[in-house]
């Protein structure tokens, strides 16, 4: 042997090292690249920045030694099924995690637990935002070498859950993600899921062995149902697509960007139909306010009467909440109320700042709403509004009404660091028209049904003129109306100027 050649120990550490690596299991990724999925390896790679992942645990093996060769282990189940270790992400450090479904179906397994406790304290200790990888199938039955009766004492669920507020935490979600692989998906502050995902807190063994019947893996949480439930925050159409979204979203965290802000500011002035009882898509506007191709949509099948976003407006990351009223009227229902509060909740963890678009005639109301939880869902969104550190900058497009406008803004007009209105925005207790009727009920109901609508359509234009922004702001009750094509820089000036307090 000469004085260059590999020692014997450095060649085995090279043999051992392959084996953890796509390239020792042509097969099994060919299989898998045919039904058009990427290996987590793969996956990994595309994430990170070239060469920058620091690997841990990658020789662990299978817990089941008692009942299989070691060398079947090393070949067979390699890194136990999670690959995970830091990295960086367009140079920002994060921590990186994947279960891997070529081995074992990416169940957990006791040492591959040990590996996930090991990365999540780590990312804690070191406040990294964490992206997991989280496909797989639930626990593992059969590791033979770790003594244990009900493994109810793994620590990985109790340390993920610990990461909130102190990192960030993406789960993307492809193919079956059942059991314990569900609860880290569940656990993070953003799910992006590709079509063919399906969570559940239990898989079809687990299902069928609960005497609960026989179901394929299709049936049990498909997208369709875990995006209109809200557990999705955004799905896109494969793999690649998502990592593309993590990497867009880490970059959020990263703070302001140069840009010379949205496209065409003055289309805002148009966007808002004539009518005033007339819905529109709210979206546009949001998208008129960003910089351009920044806006990320979220849990978009989810109570579509509030709209919820990631965007940049002029380089600053911020939070969009803004009332639909093509659908429900932009009412607040019990599950606006749920989105609104989690998504305030995010941004406050998250420390991006929040910008309002407030359209809405209020909370829902009535029997039917209550029976839903509305009291619980919109006290907790004026909480989360109240309890928000972070920059508020409120914006009233057309109609401010009740106690829903006030939730949109943190519980009250003079909540955000700055409140705003458009020209033609009206603002009021309650509904203008409804005000009238309550108000004026005695002296209506004296009336013949001709003269009571005549009389109810005279006093509301009459209030319509009281409850108007200019009139609004004369008596300070807002602190300005701005010309819509103003709003973007507005806010921008807004927000550079609001010293953001660290979380308690």
């Amino acid at each position: 042997m000469t004085d260059d050649a590999p020692a014997e120990g450095l060649l085995e550490l090279l043999a051992r090292r392959h084996l953890t690596t796509d390239a020792a299991r042509p097969d099994k990724v060919d299989r898998w690249h045919a039904k058009g999925r990427r290996t987590a390896r793969e996956n990994i790679a595309d994430l990170v920045d070239p060469g920058s992942l620091v690997e841990y645990g990658r020789f662990v093996t299978a817990a089941q030694e008692s009942r299989r060769d070691l060398a079947d282990l090393v070949v067979e189940t390699p890194a136990d099924g999670i690959i995970g270790g830091t990295a960086t992400v367009a140079g920002r450090p994060v921590a990186v995690l994947s279960y891997d479904y070529l081995v074992m179906a990416g169940t957990q397994g006791m040492r591959g637990h040990r590996k996930s406790d090991r990365l999540i304290e780590l990312a804690g200790r070191m406040g990294l935002p964490t992206v997991f990888f989280t496909e797989g199938g639930g626990g593992r039955p059969g590791d033979t070498d770790i003594p244990l009766v009900s493994a109810l004492d793994v620590g990985s669920f109790a340390l993920w859950g610990e990461l909130q507020g102190v990192a960030p935490r993406i789960a993307i979600v492809s193919g079956r993600c059942f059991a314990g692989n569900a609860v880290i998906a569940g656990c993070a502050d953003l799910r992006i899921a590709t079509p063919d995902a399906n969570l559940g807190m239990a898989g079809p063994a687990m299902i069928a062995g609960g005497g609960l019947g026989q179901f394929a893996p299709e049936e049990i949480g498909p997208v369709e149902v875990q995006s209109a439930n809200g557990v999705l925050d955004v799905v896109v159409d494969d793999e690649a697509a998502a990592v593309a979204v993590a990497r867009e979203v880490l970059g959020l965290l990263d703070g302001p960007v140069d840009s010379t802000g949205p496209t065409d500011p003055a289309a805002l002035r148009d966007l808002m139909p004539a009518n005033e009882r007339e819905a529109f898509d709210v979206r546009p506007v949001v998208e008129a306010l960003a910089d351009p191709d920044t806006v990320l949509w979220l849990r978009e099948a989810f109570a579509p009467e509030l709209v919820t976003a990631f965007a940049r407006i002029h380089g600053l990351p911020v939070g969009v909440l803004a009332n639909q009223s093509t659908h429900m009227g932009g009412a607040l229902t019990t599950g606006a109320s749920t989105k609104a509060a989690d998504f305030l909740d995010l941004c406050e963890r998250w420390r991006l700042p929040v910008v309002s678009l407030v359209d809405t005639p209020g909370f829902m109301v009535g029997p039917d709403a209550e029976e839903t939880g509305l009291v619980r869902e919109a006290s907790r969104m004026v909480t989360a509004g109240a309890r928000l550190t972070v920059p508020l900058v409120g914006v009233v497009l057309r109609r401010g009404y009740g106690l829903g406008a006030q939730a949109m803004l943190g519980g009250s007009t003079h909540r955000p660091h700055l409140t705003i209105a458009w020209p033609d925005a009206h603002l009021g207790a309650m509904g203008l028209e409804g005000a009238v009727r309550l108000a004026m009920a005695h002296e209506l109901a004296a009336l013949d049904a001709e003269e009571r609508e005549r009389v109810v359509a005279e006093n509301t234009a009459l209030l319509r003129r009281q409850a108007s922004a200019l009139n609004v702001a004369r008596v300070f009750e807002i602190d300005d109306v701005v010309d819509p094509a103003e709003t973007p820089t507005v806010i921008a000036a807004t927000l550079r100027a609001a010293r953001q307090p660290q979380r308690a």
